[in-house]
This record gives C-alpha cells, structure tokens and sequence, in this order.
C-alpha cells in the first residue's frame, strides 16, 4: 500500500516538473541501474508506476536482477521497478549518505537517503497522515503492531533504518494507520483544491487511469493505472492496492463515482485469509452507501 502514496508525490513532481512521466529515467542519473541491458535506456516513470518496466518484484542471488521483456510491452508486478524511481527521485530532490550503507539482497549496497523526511515534508504532514512515516522512531515504537506467524505466535519488530527506508521505502516501507491511509485516499476521492502538495485534477485522473490491462475474471477486468490497481465492474470502477508482508497483509480500495472507500490492515501471517473473506462484503456495503 505504499507504492500508492508515492506515485502521488511522482505525478506531483511531474507537474513541478522534476521529471516527466514519459521522459527515460537514465535521463535523470549518471548511475546505471542495471549494466548490459540497452533496454534500461527506454524505461520511463509511467513504465515503472504501471509495472511494465520489465523488472521482476524483487532480486536475490538465484533471481538476479534483469529486464524480463521491452518496456511497455506487458504487465509484471515489480518493487524492484519502485526502487529505481525512488533511487532517481532521490538524485533529482534529496541527498544520500555514503557512510550509512547496507548490503540487502544479492548484497545489493545501498545507501541511506532522507526519503523519509522527504515523503513527510510533500505529502504525510500536509495530509494530516501524523502517525505515519518509514523510519522506526520512539513514538512508533509505542504504537506499531507487532507481527505474528500463521500459528498466531509473534515475530521479531521489524525497525527500519534509513538505508533500509532507501531500499524498500517506495516498494513497501510505509508505516501508517487505517484512519491515516484514509487521509491518503479522501485526498484522492475528494481533493481540495490544488496547491504545493496536491495534484490537480489533471494529474489525478492521468494517475488514476487504467494503462494496461492484467486480466479478465467473471465480470470484472483488473488493470493497472499509474500507482493503482483497478477493477472494472458492471457497478463501476473500484480503485486500490494491497500489501503482503512477513506477519503483515492489508487492501484499501476506493470509488470514485460513490465517493466512498475502505482500508483493512492486519498483523498476521492469515491476514489474507481474513481479508478474503470479508472484503468483498464491505466493499459491496461501502460501495452502496456513499460517504460511509
């Protein structure tokens, strides 16, 4: 449910004009994310937001990293993609710090940035979204759900750092609240008016406009937009995300039309299962009853 908030703050760059959504991204760095592939010289910010960049969801030592297919050709989930587009964001309006780094994946090295006070300056603190951030501070420690297994039995906090924040940030490093990530879509159901950290209508509806399509089910067609997973219906669109981690498992969804949405967050391995069960019954409640 990350990578929902920070292609907001990608299309607010864009109107500002950082960068460019169909503008390549090696455009905007001298480092190459990935060397060999002539490939990377094509992808852009809307590639990366859409998951048609071509990367996979995530490298290790037996999946290395690598470009799956030509940019904008197909759809393939990718957090790998969200981590480049950080990386670049971060040369573009941030700073990194060469003496906090860590080896993740692979031994990927990367370098702590201030994502996090960047995230909160452009969008959390103008938001409202106050109990929300990426890196672990004394004030999370006392609130943060603790994960648990499939069994029930807790797992380690998780307490991210700032190099961790510049790697996984973008892809699914938020740490939030149900009632502040309903912050997050109410700015985007019912926008104010545009201003320093809102996008216009113009960016909202380009953003939230379905780019390619993942599949057909029994009445109803998923496709991604730009940040967002939606669903098209014989009742309408339905506009969301969701999130899977170790102990974790979330969903939100939003309709535009009814002006109403909802945010599921759970901190344990079955997670899904509840959300499996019980999100289709809110969704068709909400849905029907407009502001609710």
């Amino acid at each position: 449910m990350s990578k929902p908030v920070f292609a907001y703050v990608v299309m607010k760059a864009c109107e500002k004009g950082v960068l460019r959504l169909d503008t390549p991204l090696v455009k905007y760095t001298r480092e190459r994310f990935l060397e060999g592939d002539p490939r990377l010289d094509l992808i852009t910010a809307r590639h990366v937001l859409s998951h048609t960049a071509g990367f996979q969801d995530n490298r290790s030592a037996q999946n290395p990293l690598k470009i799956h297919f030509n940019p904008g050709e197909k759809w393939m989930y990718s957090g790998e993609g969200y981590f480049y587009l950080q990386s670049v964001m971060t040369g573009l309006t941030g700073r990194v710090n060469p003496r906090d780094c860590s080896r993740f994946e692979a031994g990927f090295r990367v370098c702590a940035t201030d994502f996090d006070a960047y995230m909160n300056t452009n969008l959390l603190v103008p938001f409202g979204m106050n109990r929300s951030g990426y890196l672990w501070t004394d004030t999370l420690a006392t609130e943060v759900a603790r994960p648990h297994d499939a069994q029930g039995d807790p797992l380690p906090y998780r307490k991210p750092t700032a190099a961790a924040v510049a790697r996984y940030g973008a892809m699914g490093g938020l740490l939030t609240t149900a009632t502040d990530y309903a912050k997050f879509l109410i700015q985007v159901i019912d926008p104010k008016p545009e201003d320093r950290f809102r996008l216009s209508q113009a960016s909202l509806t380009e953003m939230l406009r379905p780019q390619v399509k993942v599949e057909d089910g029994k009445g109803y067609s998923i496709w991604w937009a730009l940040g967002w997973r939606v669903a098209h219906t014989a009742d309408g669109d339905l506009v969301g995300h969701g999130g899977d981690q170790t102990g974790f498992h979330s969903t939100s969804e939003i309709s535009l039309a009814g002006r109403s949405g909802y945010v599921i967050l759970t901190n344990g391995d079955n997670g899904w299962k509840l959300i499996k069960d019980l999100a289709p019954g809110i969704s068709a409640w909400v849905h029907s009853h407009p502001k609710a």
